[in-house]
């Protein structure tokens, strides 16, 4: 069983940047894929982007690209989303998932609010 815990959400202007750490139970994520997703109120789940653990490979949607960088820290088994020129349009909860392909993700972190001010 994997265990995701995120951190780092919060309240930020628009303009600002949040960053967001998901901290992984396993020893190695060698062979998966990290994604991080969003939900806004009344709206469905989306993907924000991803990452493949073994070569850093990444994948944005179009309206984060250029905003949104997603990372990953081996030694500490951790993927970080760093978000700049955050919109009100980003509000929403924000959630970290594995899975071993890019089709469908096993494991779901708690989730994280994110708010950003007009």
């Amino acid at each position: 069983q994997v265990q995701l815990v995120e951190s780092g959400g919060g309240l930020v202007q628009a303009g600002g940047s949040l960053r967001l750490s998901c901290a992984a139970s396993e020893r190695t994520f060698n062979g998966y894929v990290m994604g991080w997703f969003r939900q806004a109120p009344g709206k469905e789940r989306e993907l924000v982007g991803r990452i493949i653990w073994s070569s850093g490979g990444t994948y944005y949607v179009d309206s984060v690209k250029g905003r949104f960088t997603i990372s990953r820290d081996n030694a500490k088994n951790t993927v970080y989303l760093q978000m700049n020129s955050l919109e009100p349009e980003d509000t929403a909860g924000y959630y970290c998932a594995c899975g071993q392909t890019i089709y469908r993700y096993n494991y779901w972190g708690q989730g994280t609010q994110d708010t950003v001010s007009s």
